[in-house]
């Protein structure tokens, strides 16, 4: 039996961070509740076709901002996939939240909903950067979410990062990685801050109101972290994730190994049958919708040679690399063959590296992975 993801999209924010182009927005109650139940309309209205020899081995409930609703409704969602869908005995339930939306009763309801992996986004723990980025926490609330979490039992956590931020140190940066160490968690996400066009931060910066770090900076800060947290015994699995051993995350792992997943609500995508597609992005529409079969939007219908060059990109994201014996399992042919041209120039110009059985990024692969991803495009 195949495995298949699942996401789940709950666009709603207490408030809209500063440098966030996500769909997401705040709406009243009564819009909440409408879109709700569209939502669950949605999933026991979905097409069996996608259910055929499939087990769910991934859930994640993303945003937005899923813990700012009531827990009701994330409840109701795990009930309508449960009914829907097989599920396995070992499934990854992911949702995450955000300090400032969440309390002791909304944990414990998703805890006896079955959700069994928590992330939260803190982004840093300096109070001065969480203003600047228009984060509606600080970082006592954010230690007061932690350690209710830790106490209501969940064991797989993991903290959400942030670098490269205006007028950020690597002074604050490395205060921060530590910090997030001394609390063990078992996964940390590490991600350099893109400035999205049409955001309030992009405007500031554009505007010379607020400055970002040097790219000498931003790579130092990377390596800095990087090192901080291997002697900590993190494995650094993927570009921007460090887990302790056997807390890799599922959802994730499986999107850099291109496998299936079926996303549910406004603007989510899917990956089904070589198809990558979407549901609408306005609301307003989704609220509308009567057949969601015919009302998605259709990005890509890949052949062979889109699918292996999509697999190379996602694939050289993860630290240990591609493995030529799968690669050639999967697609019945040698990547070093295959790509001996784009090879060849990777491996001379010190990018990637091979070895009897990987191909994976060098260290200054890491540092200008864009480059290496763009001979596969």
């Amino acid at each position: 039996m195949e495995k298949l993801g699942i996401y789940v999209h709950i666009p709603f924010c207490k408030k809209k961070c500063k440098y966030c182009d996500f769909v997401s927005f705040f709406c009243d109650e009564n819009k909440i509740d409408l879109y709700f139940k569209k939502l669950y309309e949605e999933i026991s209205l979905k097409n069996t076709e996608y259910l055929e020899n499939r087990k769910i081995t991934s859930i994640y409930i993303g945003g937005g901002t899923p813990s700012y609703p009531d827990s009701k409704y994330i409840v109701r969602i795990l009930d309508e996939l449960k009914q829907k869908f097989e599920i396995s005995k070992n499934v990854e339930i992911t949702i995450e939240i955000n300090p400032g939306t969440i309390n002791r009763e909304k944990l414990l309801a998703y805890k006896k909903a079955g959700i069994n992996r928590i992330s939260i986004g803190l982004q840093s723990t300096q109070d001065r950067l969480l203003k600047i980025i228009g984060r509606i926490h600080n970082y006592n609330e954010f230690i007061s979410t932690y350690n209710q979490v830790k106490e209501i039992g969940f064991k797989n956590i993991n903290i959400d990062l942030m670098l490269a931020l205006p007028t950020q140190t690597l002074e604050e940066l490395i205060d921060d990685v530590n910090k997030i160490i001394t609390l063990n968690p078992n996964h940390i996400s590490i991600y350099s801050l893109i400035l999205e066009e049409g955001t309030e931060l992009e405007e500031k910066v554009k505007n010379g109101i607020l400055e970002l770090p040097s790219e000498e900076l931003e790579r130092e800060m990377y390596w800095k972290t990087k090192e901080i947290l291997e002697k900590k015994y993190y494995n650094h699995y993927e570009i921007s994730n460090f887990a302790k051993k056997g807390f890799e995350s599922k959802h994730n792992m499986d999107c850099w190994n291109q496998e299936e997943y079926l996303g549910f609500g406004l603007s989510a995508h899917s990956y089904i049958n070589n198809k990558r597609f979407s549901n609408t992005n306005d609301l307003e529409r989704y609220l509308k919708i009567k057949n969601f079969e015919n009302n998605i939007n259709i990005h890509e219908i890949q052949n062979k040679e889109d699918k292996i060059r999509e697999y190379m990109i996602l694939g050289l994201r993860k630290i240990n690399g591609i493995s030529i014996s799968e690669f050639e399992r999967k697609f019945r042919v040698n990547p070093l063959f295959y790509f001996r041209f784009e090879i060849d120039k990777l491996t001379k110009e010190k990018l990637i590296e091979v070895d009897l059985n990987s191909i994976r990024l060098t260290k200054k692969g890491l540092d200008f992975a864009n480059i290496v991803f763009e001979e596969f495009i």
